[in-house]
């Protein structure tokens, strides 16, 4: 195992700082991963919090270089959920678990994996008296050695500072004082173009059958694309919604 140099463990205060004081809590996950690419070589990484939704687990993705919302393909597959409600803190390599030549027949290889041109991947299960609180995976492509033992390390280090911080938002309800513009969510969640413009629509005030018409979609069409909305940003409702999006872009 590879000695930390000083630079690095001054980086990892850094991180543990930041993950207790930044008081915006989707943008302290999304500065985490932008931090930990000086410590970790990974090429894509994603952050998901355990979901309050009944019949959901994942929701609330923070992305760094990853396009897709991967929650509900994560969910369908056994391995993956046993893993995660297991109610403990957990950090490993998946090839820990299976071996290679194994896991790349495995369906959430050719699901997950293969698109994205990922081969290896270093998961991070987060949990608190038990209770499953949020999942990150870094991955790296294909062609790249496997992650190491010293990567293990640091994400152990950090560990219990994550899941005291995640529950401690889940407790307080989440951090809906700090609104986001339209473009920030846009970003932040990943919202496709069409969720985009509806996102927008609906903070000018218009109402469902307005804006059916004037993208020339159905209501059931409408619906969809609202639920897919809130599902990202991690609410239920309009009311909701004016809470956490201003009405007007700065």
């Amino acid at each position: 195992m590879k000695t930390l140099e000083t630079n690095d463990w001054v980086i990892l205060n850094t991180i543990i700082y930041k993950i207790y004081t930044m008081e915006d809590f989707d943008e302290m996950r999304r500065e985490l991963l932008e931090q930990l690419k000086l410590l970790i070589n990974f090429d894509s990484a994603d952050f998901y919090l355990a979901s309050s939704r009944e019949g959901k687990m994942l929701d609330r993705p923070v992305m760094l270089n990853c396009e897709v919302d991967l929650s509900e393909t994560y969910e369908q597959l056994d391995e993956s959920r046993g893993i995660m409600m297991s109610g403990k803190s957990l950090i490993y390599r998946e090839t820990d678990i299976v071996s290679d030549e194994m896991r790349t027949e495995t369906e959430f290889y050719q699901k997950v994996y293969k698109p994205n041109n990922w081969h290896y991947s270093l998961q991070m299960v987060l949990a608190k008296e038990k209770k499953f609180l949020g999942v990150i995976t870094f991955y790296r492509t294909i062609g790249k050695e496997n992650f190491r033992y010293n990567d293990i390390f640091i994400l152990d280090m950090l560990k219990e500072h994550l899941a005291y911080r995640i529950d401690r938002n889940f407790m307080s309800g989440g951090d809906e004082s700090v609104k986001l513009t339209v473009s920030e969510a846009v970003e932040q969640y990943s919202l496709t173009r069409r969720e985009h413009t509806i996102l927008r629509m609906l903070m000018q005030g218009k109402e469902s059958n307005a804006i059916c018409e004037e993208l020339s979609i159905s209501a059931n069409t409408l619906k969809k694309h609202i639920l897919n909305i809130y599902r990202k940003l991690g609410i239920r409702n309009r009311v909701q919604l004016f809470k956490k999006i201003k009405e007007r872009e700065d």
